[in-house]
């Protein structure tokens, strides 16, 4: 199961204590007490593995170690080592404690979440011409407490969207290996699957319903990662009694959830078609046209279908390459 949605806390370790100690040495009194060491910092780093969030499931409370003690003979605390935390590229950490956002968009950048209390200064720092044996010392500083949101929003070059039992995951699994368990009833898929074809990204987004962008059915807790696709692949099926109806219902889903979905680039597909009859394909392109949209029928056992779709496919891949 992928874990897309968690909150977490984050404690940055605390500094060491610095020291209040003298010199043993004959005719050498002066203050010898060593500084506290700094506490571990907590950093997020991205990783391609999209269920890395799954390890936040049931430890909620994450602790970098605190840095050592100073000792005498000026010798400073140790510095604890910093914390890591694994999160997917895709993931949107929010701050909810101080209100920012860090996103990370790729695998190995590093953010520095919450940083580490400094270490207490030891009784050396304090000697002066006035104070030649001084006995304070500094404890060390916290560090920053931090709860976190940590939302996943998959990066994908191709969406696939469209309501339930449309054959999006058949379609993902023939193009590709994502090997997706699919039947003939809605919600089959229950959480986003991934594919990749060639170079590119494939996601099977879970089937969306009317009223999903107010939280009906299974898709508000999936429609974000739609933001992040280049390119969508809409899905209608030939078995429908209004393709053309479901079709606006997901585009209305889309702009409820945020104008930005619906000025991606967009392929229409109508799936299934060798259950029908071709008068009744030839009717639901004319449909589409009237709204402007050009449509392709496709079925899995069709090999000529298939290759309209990898043809598409193809063309995005090489768009691709010329953008980076």
């Amino acid at each position: 199961m992928i874990v897309d949605d968690i909150k977490i806390t984050a404690t940055a370790g605390r500094g060491g204590n610095g020291l209040a100690a003298f010199s043993r040495v004959k005719f050498v009194k002066g203050p010898t007490g060593g500084n506290g060491g700094n506490g571990g910092n907590i950093f997020f780093e991205g990783v391609a593995d999209l269920g890395a969030l799954r390890q936040f499931r049931f430890k909620k409370n994450y602790s970098a170690k605190k840095g050592g003690q100073g000792t005498a003979a000026l010798r400073d605390g140790a510095n604890a080592d910093d914390l890591t935390l694994f999160v997917p590229v895709g993931t949107v950490c929010h701050n909810l404690t101080i209100k920012t956002d860090i996103e990370i968009t790729k695998i190995g950048q590093r953010e520095l979440v919450a940083k580490g209390g400094r270490g207490g200064k030891g009784n050396w720092y304090f000697r002066s011409s006035i104070n030649t044996s001084p006995t304070q010392f500094q404890e060390g500083k916290l560090g920053d407490n931090f709860e976190f949101r940590l939302e996943l929003k998959m990066i994908a070059d191709v969406g696939f969207i469209g309501l339930p039992n449309v054959g999006k995951s058949s379609l993902l699994n023939e193009l590709t290996n994502a090997n997706i368990k699919v039947a003939n009833y809605p919600f089959t898929t229950l959480e986003p699957n991934l594919g990749v074809y060639y170079d590119l990204v494939l996601a099977d987004i879970p089937g969306l319903i009317e009223g999903a962008s107010t939280g009906k059915g299974l898709g508000i807790k999936f429609l974000r990662h739609i933001e992040r696709t280049r390119v969508l692949f809409h899905f209608v099926s030939a078995e429908s009694s209004n393709p053309l109806s479901d079709y606006k219902t997901v585009r209305k889903e889309l702009e409820t959830y945020g104008d930005m979905l619906l000025g991606k680039q967009e392929y229409v597909f109508v799936t299934k078609s060798d259950t029908v009859s071709a008068d009744v394909i030839s009717k639901i392109k004319d449909d589409f046209k009237i709204i402007g949209k050009e449509i392709v029928a496709v079925s899995i056992v069709d090999p000529e279908s298939m290759e309209a779709v990898k043809k598409i496919l193809n063309r995005i891949a090489l768009d691709k390459k010329s953008i980076v």
